[in-house]
């Protein structure tokens, strides 16, 4: 049977539409949504499929979704909000703003740092408890005792998990508010952005099924079997410390969806992802309402490093909290285009040469190690259309 692709899309992006159903047909999709503004309005806005593995629930209009590390883009938009607040100095020491962090030779990482992945805090090294990911207070403990796996600085290394509890952490002291209050009241809020960090158990029926990745092709590099060879290497510790954290029977669960995970755990339907970089995209503000100022939007695009990856092995190219367009893994054919991807899929970007913000989401996790091919297929169509 063939799956119903509901929506809107323009006529000279029908390739798009065509490519989104082919991926339901071919099995590649059980449930998605993929969505695109230019100057801030809509270009395309798909979906369809189901939101649970047993083919039972429609996906719709306002299913939302676990975003995975795409929540790392929404969380750095808050950090840089706080910028422009006056809040925040990006090269201040994190201690100014959390002073336990100045333990085991932290005292002088600049908040920067966390940003970019520079601050060798990718993992904890001693075991944590099974619920720390859902526990706030002991991962932000752990992290401040952690002693860096490199000197800061000098090298990157994806910060998988910790990131979202490093900067997460930042903005709950300087404003008293955890990441996801701030993301609500200052940046979803205002743009009416059905986009969250940590939901209650209301939004559970909207919620779509995690389902995890089929197994990867024996011609492609396996990324996480690579990364969980030694159970005591950094690059274990980094995305199963204290479990695995692609696993959906984690993130299916009441304790995940509830708890705040700013690296991690957003919940959010592709319009909202679209918006948010579309409103990037083109210089920060949107129906009248700034998110960013043309300077941090600058600023958090400017490369802070690049080059070989110590966490995921593969490279990788950073500016202050946003994935950059780089040649093993580009996202559209202009050079300043940013952003970020997740986990099994998603992925979010600005393309501020296009003027366009683009969303994709889905519940069936792939395999790819960076760009999800599904969603290049769709952003590759798009820009071919311009």
């Amino acid at each position: 049977m063939a799956v119903k692709i509901e929506g809107m899309c323009e006529a000279r992006f029908k390739r798009v539409r065509e490519i989104f159903a082919e991926s339901f047909e071919n099995g590649s999709e059980v449930g998605a949504a993929v969505a695109a503004v230019v100057d801030g309005k809509p270009i395309f806005d798909l979906w369809g499929g189901f939101a649970d593995k047993a083919k039972t629930k429609p996906w719709t209009r306002d299913t939302l979704v676990n975003v995975w590390s795409t929540t790392k883009g929404i969380t750095s938009t808050c950090a840089h909000r706080l910028v422009d607040q006056g809040k925040l100095d990006l090269d201040a020491p994190v201690a100014k703003y959390w002073p336990e962090f100045a333990q085991a030779g932290k005292e002088k990482i600049p908040v920067n740092f966390l940003l970019s992945h520079r601050a060798g805090l990718p993992a904890v090294r001693k075991q944590l408890p099974m619920d720390a990911y859902t526990n706030w207070p002991v991962m932000c403990a752990a992290l401040a005792a952690q002693e860096p796996w490199w000197e800061p600085g000098t090298k990157h290394g994806y910060h998988a998990i910790t990131f979202g509890y490093l900067v997460g952490e930042v903005i709950r002291r300087i404003t008293g508010k955890t990441p996801g209050t701030y993301l609500r009241e200052e940046i979803a809020g205002p743009l009416k952005l059905d986009m969250h960090i940590g939901v209650d158990a209301s939004f559970d029926s909207r919620i779509a099924e995690t389902i995890g990745a089929p197994p990867t092709p024996p011609d492609k590099p396996d990324q996480l079997a690579t990364m969980s060879v030694d159970p005591e290497s950094m690059t274990y510790k980094a995305i199963a410390n204290p479990r695995p954290v692609v696993d959906p029977a984690l993130t299916n669960s009441r304790a995940w969806r509830g708890a705040e995970v700013p690296a991690a755990n957003g919940h959010a339907t592709a319009r909202a992802l679209a918006i948010l970089y579309g409103a990037l995209a083109i210089g920060g503000e949107l129906n009248g309402y700034r998110v960013l100022t043309p300077a941090s939007i600058k600023r958090a695009h400017t490369e802070q490093c690049s080059g070989p990856d110590l966490v995921l092995g593969v490279e990788s190219r950073w500016g202050l909290g946003f994935a950059l367009n780089q040649a093993v893994a580009p996202i559209g054919p202009n050079p300043r285009t940013f952003g970020h991807p997740g986990a099994g899929g998603s992925i979010g970007f600005a393309d501020p040469d296009a003027r366009v913000g683009f969303g994709y989401t889905m519940n069936q996790m792939g395999s790819d190690a960076l760009i999800d091919g599904r969603a290049g297929a769709l952003f590759n169509a798009m820009f071919a259309a311009f």
